[in-house]
């Protein structure tokens, strides 16, 4: 006999078989759906255990209009920040009774369209998306048309009325920019992955999403709200990768009125910094000041321990994905814009401002 053939999995048919119902009756208690007595569910569903079988999801969805499946995209599965919120997801999703299936984008809307495409096509019950655009919607339009409820995390979609769970961002970096401000910085430079098309940040710029575009507005209210002039050269977009991010990092401070503090926008930007500030013989706070958003275990283990804004991820998770279940529920929620509240933390990477300097980029 090969050992190798599989064995064939046991069907519907063979469960009514042993229950000695019929084949519409068995699915309906396995299903549960439909009218079938508890005593007839019961010897159905001891006949299922015995033969070891396993409901198939997508006919049973055919047959509930349910797959109690929540679909998620990320935007960046390497950042931590998407880890504890997906974490959040998960762990309340299952708790519910809902499975989950995760999917990342890379900040590609192209990469979140076959996403939600495939998603529609597993028959999720609704979808809690980071939008990797603020201007390209159009499948998460269609997708809620279609009756599939959406829970945007982390970043904001206007006009589409779909609810969203984010933190109070601008607010949080305005007291952030605070902070530096009251430790004597005059220059702050800030660096994110965000994608433009122009080759610098401009006032009045729209960016693609909102979560980067309330921190810079928070560090651009906190200058204008203490008189103080903000070159927006300071902003430097579009870091791609370790390398980039160093070359940015050593642009900022060479600039004539450099930065005497940096702000990066994530946890990984934030690793790429650090590191860049390093290899260029640097220390912090006594060269340059450093702050990044979210608080990861690390940042309060390394020396000195760096002062970060904290965004509750997991927590926000947690709340997506309630308010995602409670619409599938029908629970009427009265609101659709869900803010959770962030923290500055204070430690040692922010000082008395004071410059090194660094040897001119070669012009080879």
């Amino acid at each position: 006999m090969n050992s190798n053939i599989r064995p064939r999995e046991a069907t519907v048919t063979d469960v009514a078989k042993a229950a000695k119902v019929s084949k519409a009756t068995a699915a309906r208690a396995l299903g549960d759906y439909g009218s079938v007595s508890e005593a007839v569910r019961e010897r159905v569903l001891q006949a299922a255990a015995e033969l070891g079988y396993h409901p198939n999801a997508l006919a049973r969805s055919m047959n509930t209009g349910r797959s109690n499946t929540i679909g998620v995209l990320i935007g960046d599965i390497e950042n931590p920040y998407f880890g504890l919120a997906t974490r959040g997801i998960s762990d309340t999703a299952r708790s519910h009774g809902y499975d989950v299936i995760l999917a990342n984008t890379g900040e590609s809307v192209d990469a979140e369209v076959d996403a939600v495409r495939i998603l529609m096509d597993k028959r999720v019950d609704g979808l809690i998306v980071s939008p990797a655009s603020a201007r390209d919607t159009k499948h998460l339009e269609a997708a809620a048309n279609a009756g599939r409820p959406i829970v945007l995390l982390d970043r904001r979609l206007p006009g589409l009325g779909l609810d969203t769970v984010e933190v109070n961002m601008r607010e949080l970096s305005r007291r952030a920019t605070e902070d530096l401000l009251e430790a004597g910085h005059r220059s702050v430079g800030f660096i994110s992955t965000l994608e433009v098309q122009a080759e610098r940040y401009a006032r009045g710029m729209e960016l693609n999403m909102s979560s980067v575009a309330d921190r810079i507005d928070g560090l651009l209210t906190a200058f204008d709200d203490a008189g103080l002039d903000f070159n927006t050269d300071w902003i430097r977009l579009n870091a791609r990768g370790a390398e980039d991010i160093a070359f940015k990092v050593r642009q900022l401070l060479e600039m004539p009125d450099a930065p005497t503090a940096i702000v990066a926008s994530d946890s990984v930007v934030g690793l790429s910094v650090l590191l860049a500030i390093r290899e260029l013989g640097l220390s912090i706070p006594q060269d340059v000041s450093f702050m990044m958003f979210d608080d990861l275990p690390w940042t309060s283990l390394i020396s000195p321990p760096v002062s970060v804004i904290s965004q509750p991820a997991h927590d926000m998770g947690i709340h997506a994905a309630q308010t995602l279940i409670a619409r599938l529920e029908g629970v009427p929620l009265a609101q659709r814009e869900h803010v959770l509240q962030g923290q500055v933390v204070r430690r040692q990477s922010v000082g008395t401002p004071s410059r090194s300097e660094i040897e001119p980029l070669s012009t080879n």
